[in-house]
């Protein structure tokens, strides 16, 4: 693996961005609009914050504070952020603000970062006591969620608040695994709706029909930053967070393809229009590579299998395309409902129809991600 390729590929997504048009926001760009405040860029954000805390080379943090303070006003207010929406996805951002906050103490970011928390304190929840997704999806749990706001949640407790809301954070992921972990495959399905009124949900248990590779990363990397946000480490609660991430991957190498890489629906390998996706499978290698750098994990066959996954990624995916370096394979979008979109039904057909593109940053920020804890180790 030629490593200074990748470092010229992450140097050209920076200079070749603004923060009004950043080049990895393929959703936006398709859509004709401008960049504002959401998760796909917190994503890719994150994975420069952490490509600065290992290498310590100034470009990744300068690049990330000048994004991050481009869309924020003095008094805290978030350009393009709309609290009323109730849309858990919008407060990814907030993790990079708490590391930007402890590098910079730009008062401004401190002020950004309590409106988040407010959301998140008065985010509405199920009647099992988790927060929505959105006010659109009332009364639903998807594992994305998990990602978006948890270690968020966890990060803000340990550093403002002595953690005093911990027990939340935890029930919030014990409830998923009681309700929605699949007992024969160890898998966890997509979403829930708590009142099973959703066109896209067994009528009997509130599930959605299939697992969902990227959203099986996402709650992934829910459970692994939560763990290491926590100021609680070993305890109890923190134990059987540790057991539930463990077991996630147990269950994921058990199906990870020869390649390394992880199928779309993961569950069924080989199946018709089934493909090797990129940005699940990145978040995985990151996951594995970091859970036994961060000592979570303890056996070097994580890491082993994190490395595969990465490498896999790059000899299928990672190409020259019209003489720049690209990275494909990446499903762009996927999600349940809501009733105005009765195409997004969860089921089989429904997650292959979804568009593959090149360079967004839902797969390339877990890239980045991935290749950091690559760098660590080599």
């Amino acid at each position: 693996m030629d490593t200074n390729v990748i470092d010229q590929y992450i140097d050209d997504l920076m200079t070749k961005s603004t923060a009004e048009i950043p080049v990895w926001n393929i959703e936006k760009a398709r859509a004709g609009e401008k960049s504002g405040w959401d998760y796909i860029d917190g994503c890719m954000i994150m994975a420069l914050l952490e490509m600065f805390d290992t290498s310590k080379d100034d470009k990744f943090f300068k690049f990330a504070d000048y994004y991050e303070d481009y869309r924020i006003a003095d008094d805290g207010t978030i350009s393009g952020y709309k609290k009323e929406a109730w849309n858990i996805d919008e407060i990814n951002g907030g993790k990079n603000l708490l590391t930007l906050y402890s590098l910079t103490k730009k008062e401004k970011y401190k002020k950004a970062l309590d409106k988040l928390y407010d959301q998140v304190i008065n985010q509405p929840r199920t009647k099992e006591g988790n927060f929505w997704h959105k006010k659109i999806y009332p009364d639903q749990i998807w594992l994305d969620g998990l990602y978006m706001g948890q270690p968020f949640y966890m990060e803000y407790e340990a550093v403002f608040n002595n953690g005093k809301n911990k027990d939340d954070i935890y029930s919030q992921f014990f409830n998923v695994e009681k309700i929605m972990k699949d007992s024969a495959t160890g898998l966890y399905y997509h979403g829930y709706d708590s009142s099973k009124s959703s066109f896209w949900c067994d009528k009997g248990t509130g599930l959605s029909k299939n697992f969902w590779l990227r959203s099986l990363g996402w709650f992934s990397m829910a459970m692994l930053d939560t763990l290491n946000k926590a100021p609680d480490r070993g305890s109890e609660n923190w134990n059987h967070l540790k057991a539930m991430f463990i077991d996630l991957q147990d269950s994921m190498l058990k199906i990870q393809d020869e390649s390394g890489m992880w199928y779309q629906v993961p569950n069924f390998p080989g199946r018709e229009k089934n493909y090797l996706e990129t940005s699940g499978s990145a978040i995985f290698a990151y996951s594995l590579m970091k859970g036994f750098r961060t000592g979570i994990l303890e056996d070097k066959k994580y890491q082993n299998a994190g490395e595969k996954a990465f490498n896999g990624i790059c000899e299928k995916y990672l190409n020259t395309d019209s003489g720049k370096l690209s990275l494909g394979g990446i499903c762009l979008v996927a999600g349940l409902g809501p009733e105005t979109n009765r195409r997004r039904d969860g089921s089989y057909e429904y997650y292959m129809s979804e568009p593959v593109v090149q360079d967004d940053a839902k797969g390339v920020g877990p890239f980045i991600l991935a290749y950091n804890e690559y760098k660590l180790i080599k």
